[in-house]
């Protein structure tokens, strides 16, 4: 038979089988004590989970069906996306190790490697969110044990040219840790491309409702997968029954879900690229926008996510067209059904390389809601920009 499509894959791995008379969904076992039938199998693991910690019916499921869409040889669930980043840097990394990143890394990533890592003498060095490859690879010293890839990056969306950095590390001995939240592991497989390790947030797109927090570690390297699964055994990572249960049915419909949302997005991209308001919007796949051409080389699809650079304003008149809108609520994360709209331009004074923008920055999600319905709320919140713009005219301080 054919290698099934993601969309099928995902559906029929859920109807297998072989197993007798089963319900569609795993069942949710509660469970913290598992129980024996021998002292003699006790330990033994192959029989099932010793103690709940090792993950009940659903977790399993989960771990499979994650590591089969990102074609990994195993995958880890740990309780949120940050620690999908955090564990295996905790791994891989040692005093005196050293890790290279993008200047635009997801603000809480920045803030484990500046804080937790550095007082326990490991240092990160930072590229520009723009920087070629080679100008990334000359910032990796004797002391690079790992590259963290975020591509596209947090807020701006650059994307960097992945397989080059991932075969020029590997032929250093540096290793390769790529978020690939925005990409789902659906729209690029980064261990296909030659990354060591793919992580994502599960509470995102694949997760897909808002209502859990997760974060998946995907892996095909034996050693780097038991260096892994020993430091979640040792911080005492779990992820609850309940939260996988409900990740997994929503895996079901990822590919669904997420292929309606860039259509989408492209449509309210296209409309807010020709308004006047708007300097441009940061969305790889908007024709003509940052790492176009590296999107269309390496991603079959897009987070519906992007961000929107305006004409100049201020914190008010950001908050003004935040306020003027209906349709997007006003909260953080993304990936799930509704749309969101964030106001972003404090969070670029992090950062040593701030992009050079005329504007205020704004980060929109788009969810499964009619684009037309949308478009047609941006345009109210447009208008409550305008109005302080006048009101300031008239008015100046």
């Amino acid at each position: 038979m054919p290698r099934l499509s993601d969309r099928t894959r995902l559906i029929a791995s859920a109807t297998r089988r072989g197993q007798g008379r089963r319900p569609v969904n795993p069942p949710i076992e509660r469970a913290s004590t598992m129980l024996s039938d021998e002292p003699a199998s006790m330990q033994d693991s192959a029989s099932g989970p010793v103690y709940g910690l090792d993950g009940t019916s659903a977790a399993r499921e989960l771990r499979a069906a994650l590591a089969d869409l990102e074609g990994a040889g195993d995958a880890f669930l740990v309780p949120s996306g940050l620690a999908a980043v955090t564990v295996p840097l905790l791994a891989l990394l040692r005093p005196g190790d050293e890790v290279v990143t993008s200047d635009a890394v997801y603000g809480p990533t920045r803030r484990f490697l500046t804080r937790h890592l550095a007082a326990r003498g490991v240092t990160t060095r930072f590229h520009p969110a723009d920087a070629s490859t080679a100008d990334i690879l000359a910032l990796c010293s004797e002391r690079t044990r790992v590259l963290l890839i975020e591509s596209p990056s947090s807020l701006t969306f650059e994307i960097v040219d992945v397989p080059a950095l991932a075969a020029a590390c590997r032929a250093r001995g540096v290793l390769t840790v790529m978020d690939n939240t925005w990409a789902a592991g659906l729209a690029m497989r980064p261990l296909g491309l030659g990354v060591d390790v793919s992580v994502q947030a599960v509470t995102k797109y694949a997760a897909g409702h808002s209502d859990l927090l997760m974060g998946a570690i995907a892996i095909q390297d034996a050693g780097i997968a038991r260096a892994v699964l020993h430091t979640i055994e040792d911080m005492g990572w779990h992820v609850s029954p309940d939260d996988a249960w409900l990740a997994l049915r929503g895996l079901r419909t990822l590919p669904l879900r997420y292929n309606e949302a860039l259509k989408s997005a492209l449509q309210v991209a296209e409309w807010l690229q020709a308004r006047p308001e708007v300097e441009r919007v940061l969305f790889p796949p908007l024709p003509g926008s940052v790492s176009h051409d590296l999107w269309r080389r390496d991603y079959s699809g897009g987070a519906a996510l992007m961000g929107v650079v305006m004409k100049g304003g201020d914190k008010a008149r950001a908050h003004a067209l935040m306020s003027g809108l209906n349709l997007f609520g006003m909260g953080y994360s993304w990936g799930g059904f509704e749309s969101l709209v964030t106001h972003e331009t404090p969070q670029l004074s992090h950062r040593l390389h701030a992009p050079d923008l005329p504007g205020q920055l704004l980060r929109l999600h788009i969810g499964l809601e009619d684009p037309a319905d949308l478009i047609a709320d941006l345009e109210k919140g447009l208008e409550a920009w305008r109005a302080l713009q006048d009101s300031n005219l008239q008015h100046p301080a």
